[in-house]
């Protein structure tokens, strides 16, 4: 007899990076051990970086190896079809003690001829925010290599490129090719093709403990650049106890759920659904089993669970592939 499917939850892959901190371990409960963790990786099938099921039966198992065994009722039919036994995706939550380098991230066609991988369509949703934290999201106007290469060889690069203050709530869906950088102050939590391909284009000079400056990346990035204007920020509603649809994209869709009670969801078999619980407490009851999450936590829903109760008072973000 198959074992049971449930809402599985995994352990968070912690990442110590030069700008990181420790708020995911005071707002997000994160058991890291370092005062500059940056990253914790929620759910990943990124090379030598699978999570491993954290609960139940599953217990210990890897996101892989249950994909593997189980493909069509973990992944759902239209993502099978689409991805085979990939899984497309790669959550993430982030704090910036400091400012991230300025990057971009090749599309599709590039990545799969550079380095045989996904591109990086992402998108950011605002977890907290300290007072005057912003964003850098694309060019001010419609800019050119040239100018672009000008800028950067003065250090002025910053002049040209689109800069917005933020605050809790806000999202930013950043197509491949858009320039961008996470400030200082900002707890984020990112969705993403499962890709770790990033080109490095400005760190600020910034130099680690021993004294190094981090790889950029200027050649690689010339033909990834999106030098157009764009917008990036999303506006979507908040109806309570609704999926309000926030990101509709290729490559994922995401709703924003006020939780304030019960929902009673039902789905199809095409997709697995991801919440991110970015506030408050919720529960999933599934037939006479019940699973708890606080902020901070992620829960895989595989395909084949089709039935289930939400209820709480939260904030999450529903995302799948439509």
């Amino acid at each position: 007899m198959q074992t049971k499917l449930y809402p599985l939850q995994f352990d968070p892959i912690l990442k110590e990076r030069i700008w990181g901190g420790e708020k995911l371990k005071s707002l997000l409960n994160k058991p890291i051990v370092s005062s500059i963790t940056g990253e914790s990786w929620e759910l990943s099938t990124v090379e030598g970086d699978c999570s491993v099921i954290a609960n139940g039966d599953w217990k210990g198992t890897t996101l892989m190896q249950i994909i593997e065994e189980r493909p069509l009722d973990v992944l759902g039919t239209r993502v099978f079809h689409k991805f085979g036994k990939q899984f497309p995706l790669l959550f993430k939550f982030l704090d910036a003690r400091e400012d991230l380098s300025i990057q971009v991230h090749p599309n599709d066609a590039l990545a799969k001829k550079r380095h045989n991988s996904f591109g990086k369509t992402e998108m950011w949703y605002v977890m907290q925010a300290d007072p005057k934290s912003r964003l850098i999201v694309g060019f001010k106007e419609d800019s050119n290599p040239t100018e672009y290469l000008q800028k950067l060889e003065r250090k002025e690069v910053v002049t040209i490129l689109d800069t917005k203050e933020v605050q809790k709530g806000d999202v930013f869906f950043l197509e491949t090719g858009t320039v961008h950088a996470i400030g200082a102050g900002l707890v984020i939590a990112e969705i993403q093709q499962t890709s770790d391909i990033t080109y490095r284009l400005y760190d600020f000079d910034r130099k680690d403990a021993q004294g190094n400056t981090r790889e950029l990346h200027v050649d690689l990035a010339l033909e990834a650049i999106n030098y157009k204007k764009v917008n990036t920020q999303k506006e979507y509603s908040k109806t309570s106890n609704h999926s309000n649809g926030v990101v509709n994209c290729p490559y994922f869709t995401t709703n924003f759920i006020p939780l304030d009670g019960k929902i009673e969801v039902r789905k199809g078999l095409e997709s697995f659904t991801v919440y991110m619980v970015v506030e408050g407490d919720c529960s999933i009851k599934i037939e006479e089993e019940e699973y708890g999450y606080k902020t901070g936590d992620t829960v895989l829903i595989p395909a084949a669970l089709q039935s289930f109760t939400l209820s709480g008072k939260a904030s999450i973000l529903e995302i799948y592939i439509s």
